[in-house]
């Protein structure tokens, strides 16, 4: 497997566990759970699983002194990032929530080309233009109702803390930093704003049932520890940018998940808004043809028939 099809693999791995989220948040929440403590739990079940990692890959915990402050940075906007999504979910439907985050790869794109130079090819401008048009099919439902302001701003500022965490942590310094320690720093880095939020344990909620700590640790796992790790991953194989236009497959998940497990409504718009957004997704893979999608990845689907076309993808 050459390292573009690997990053663009582990790229949607990572897109569809951290689409999860309300999966195991949402109970939690019906059950009387606060958003702090949700994520407090959260990166406290998944720094232990990650440092598992480390310890069974070999690998120490030295970091050099110069790479401590960025990683405080990143750790910060990741869980800043986290927390305004898992507000957000108080203030409009999960799924919705989720679908509106995707706007992150245009701040991703915009944060590249302005900062660092990176050229953007007329097709990702055409996939982002495309994803953004299903976006905003998303933002008035089918009677005429609005999304909460509040809300909107929250995933806004959630999109804006990760984007900038996909770029920094594809940048020097940080870049040449094993994915599983940088993993287990940002998620221990990030953990502390959420013990300053619960007080450092005076205001925290803590579930009483069983299943509940369950959806807790499945909450560590999946969207946490499991997203993370392959998110650095792709963006090392395959840099910033395509690694956030995968990242649609967050929101796709998290709908499927809202609309099947807690009736969250789904509308024509919505399914318009979703089609778009997988259009998309299958542009940036296929390099301009459906064809070299199916070529890119057969032998990964070795059962899938190709007919005739044998040109390699961008």
């Amino acid at each position: 497997m050459n390292e573009k099809v690997k990053g663009y693999l582990l790229g949607v791995i990572a897109a569809a566990s951290y689409g999860m989220n309300p999966l195991f948040a949402l109970p939690l929440y019906q059950n009387g759970m606060d958003p702090d403590s949700v994520l407090f739990f959260r990166y406290l079940f998944a720094i232990p699983i990650v440092a598992i990692m480390i310890k069974s890959r070999g690998r120490d915990f030295r970091l050099s002194r110069k790479s401590i402050l960025p990683l405080i940075i990143m750790g910060l906007m990741l869980s800043f990032s986290s927390l305004a999504l898992f507000l957000s979910y108080t203030y409009m439907a999960a799924g919705i929530a989720s679908t509106l985050l995707f706007v992150y790869p245009i701040m991703v794109a915009l944060i590249m080309a302005f900062f660092f130079k990176e050229k953007i090819s007329k097709l990702t401008i055409a996939c982002i233009l495309l994803a953004l048009t299903g976006i905003a099919l998303l933002y008035k439902s089918d009677g005429g109702e609005v999304l909460s302001t509040v809300g909107i701003l929250l995933v806004m500022s959630s999109s804006l803390s990760y984007a900038l965490y996909i770029v920094g942590v594809n940048r020097p310094g940080l870049k040449e930093i094993a994915t599983v320690k940088l993993t287990f720093y940002v998620l221990l880095f990030g953990f502390s704003l959420f013990l300053v939020r619960v007080n450092f344990g005076q205001t925290l909620m803590i579930p009483e049932d069983w299943h509940l700590w369950a959806n807790l640790l499945a909450l560590a796992l999946f969207p946490t520890a499991i997203s993370f790790l392959c998110t650095t991953m792709a963006i090392q194989y395959i840099g910033s940018t395509p690694t956030a236009i995968l990242g649609a497959l967050e929101p796709l998940t998290a709908v499927f998940i809202g609309v099947t497990l807690f009736g969250e409504p789904f509308t024509f718009r919505l399914a318009c808004g979703i089609l778009l957004i997988v259009s998309a997704v299958t542009l940036i893979i296929a390099g301009g043809s459906i064809t070299s999608h199916l070529v890119r990845f057969r032998k990964l689907f070795p059962r899938l028939p190709l007919k005739r076309r044998h040109h390699a993808g961008a």
